[in-house]
């Protein structure tokens, strides 16, 4: 399953996504994983046992890239059950092409390894393209 909150910046997503997070470490029967650029700035509101990953000490410059680092990490811990990237594009420095194939593999990949993935994406509600709302 892939979910996806999307809202200009500065409309409270990371607030949303950290509750998430913190709900799902809750019930999860496996491992959460909450992936960002900055994991600093989150660290002390998201639940100790939740696995962070910071994306700002690899060069990530592409989608397949960045498809490669979710890899890696799920393939290193097959009990994670959900995976939270907060600031998706900010990840790949604002690129929205080969946004919708990324979407797609990483439904594909959630699928296959049960892994459900959040994920806030600045962009207005209105003027996002409809690949990305059929995921709000």
């Amino acid at each position: 399953m892939v979910e996806l909150l999307i809202g200009k910046k500065g409309t409270g997503k990371t607030k949303v996504l950290i509750e998430n997070v913190n709900n799902a470490a809750s019930v999860a029967n496996g491992n959460v994983a909450f992936i960002s650029d900055n994991t600093g700035r989150s660290m002390y509101d998201i639940k100790s046992s939740v696995r962070m990953y910071d994306t700002s000490e690899f060069e990530i410059k592409s989608w397949d890239e960045f498809l490669g680092f979710i890899c890696g990490i799920i393939s290193g811990n097959f009990d994670i059950t959900n995976i939270f990237i907060d600031g998706i594009l900010k990840i790949v420095h604002n690129s929205m092409d080969g946004f919708e194939k990324f979407l797609n593999d990483i439904e594909d990949i959630g699928a296959k390894f049960n892994v459900s993935f959040n994920i806030s994406v600045s962009i207005d509600v209105n003027e996002a393209p409809d690949y990305i709302k059929k995921y709000a």
